[in-house]
């Protein structure tokens, strides 16, 4: 099962997944997966954007800082490889019951990113939630072929979602 929500707004769709990956492992659900945490540094200069490896306790930052004036894509390529790796070991270790990604973005959308590590989760049946802009939603259907459920972009449906996705969930993680 692939989930996602459409994402709006600077970091609505991040600190939504933090909340979803925070509430399934408080409740005891396995999660392997990536999701971001923006550290703002100076109001002059970008963010940086981090990527914690759930099912790890990794965290990898995924932003070059080019400087204050700098435009364009701030993503370290190598970062996000890396981040890549490690949640596919995370996922290899078959104890994950849901897969977090934090979006399906630009690389993603061109054919990088963790779109690998999506479609090798879906082929293990464990389900998988993520976010996608407007911009990449295309892209994204494409990806999914039809395979994919929209979620309101809020915890509770996520978290619902989630635990209805679960193969054989218990009735006592039901929302």
């Amino acid at each position: 099962m692939l989930g996602y929500m459409i994402s709006s707004g600077r970091g609505l769709g991040d600190r939504l997944m933090v909340t979803v990956a925070e509430t399934l492992t408080a409740r005891g659900v396995s999660v392997a997966g990536a999701v971001q945490l923006n550290i703002e540094h100076d109001a002059d200069r970008h963010c940086h954007m981090d990527l914690h490896i759930l099912g790890r306790g990794d965290v990898l930052r995924i932003s070059e800082d080019r400087g204050r004036h700098a435009r364009g894509c701030r993503l370290d390529p190598r970062g996000l490889a890396d981040a890549v790796q490690r949640v596919e070991s995370a996922l290899d270790q078959g104890t994950a019951r849901v897969l977090l990604i934090n979006k399906f973005g630009k690389q993603e959308a061109e054919g990088g990113g963790f779109r690998d590590v999506i479609g090798r989760a879906l082929g293990q049946d464990v389900p998988v939630l993520t976010t996608v802009s407007a911009g990449n939603l295309p892209a994204f259907l494409a990806f999914a072929d039809g395979l994919a459920t929209e979620i309101a972009p809020n915890a509770e449906a996520a978290l619902a979602w989630c635990l209805a996705a679960l193969p054989g969930h218990p009735p006592a993680l039901a929302v």
